[in-house]
């Protein structure tokens, strides 16, 4: 990282938010320690995630974000995203044809649109126009669960630049839950961790 991340001992919160990450993940990733000095942005952060995840079918949200973190090249959520949905049943090789956007990416014409235009929201969402709207609307999606994929994109945004901004290094784990070639192929931007 290009700042040092806080000691636990540097507030009670920043002591909370590592001791709940190490709870819940085995470890301290290194998100958690860029947050460090603004443990209080990671609960905010926390608090959006469950908001979003609680309007959007778990598997629309993952790959909102998988298309997202392509378009901006964060390599950290890449991974994490990746991880899930390798956990959640998708194979190795599958999710590289999604990455790639191939043909033969397990995806139906819904989920593919959802992607371009998740996408199209983080590259320029001043390019996004009534006809974009209109369809994504030939693919049965309302108003609403339009919203949804717009603010989950546009979320990924603040969080992926932020970790990049701040050097953040994907953590080895995920090298070790997707493997040497698929990790390096999701890590677009920066690379992942040395173990040291």
């Amino acid at each position: 990282m290009f700042i040092a991340p806080p000691e636990p001992t540097a507030s009670r919160k920043t002591a909370e938010m590592y001791r709940g990450a190490e709870e819940t993940y085995g470890y301290l990733p290194n998100m958690y320690r860029a947050f460090g000095h603004r443990p209080e942005v990671m609960e905010s952060w926390s608090a959006l995630l469950v908001s979003l995840r609680g309007n959007i079918e778990p598997r629309r949200y993952e790959l909102v974000t998988l298309a997202a973190a392509r378009e901006l090249r964060s390599s950290y959520c890449m991974l994490a995203h990746g991880a899930v949905l390798v956990r959640e049943g998708v194979s190795g090789d599958q999710l590289e044809a999604i990455v790639d956007g191939q043909d033969d990416a397990p995806l139906d014409d819904q989920e593919r649109a959802i992607m371009i235009f998740a996408t199209k929201v983080v590259r320029d969402a001043t390019s996004i126009t009534q006809a974009d709207i209109d369809a994504l609307k030939t693919h049965a999606l309302t108003d609403a669960e339009i919203f949804d994929i717009v603010a989950a994109a546009s979320a990924r945004c603040f969080f992926s630049k932020t970790l990049d901004a701040l050097g953040t290094s994907p953590d080895q784990t995920y090298v070790d839950k997707l493997g040497p070639e698929l990790a390096d192929k999701l890590a677009m931007g920066r690379p992942v961790e040395k173990e040291v």
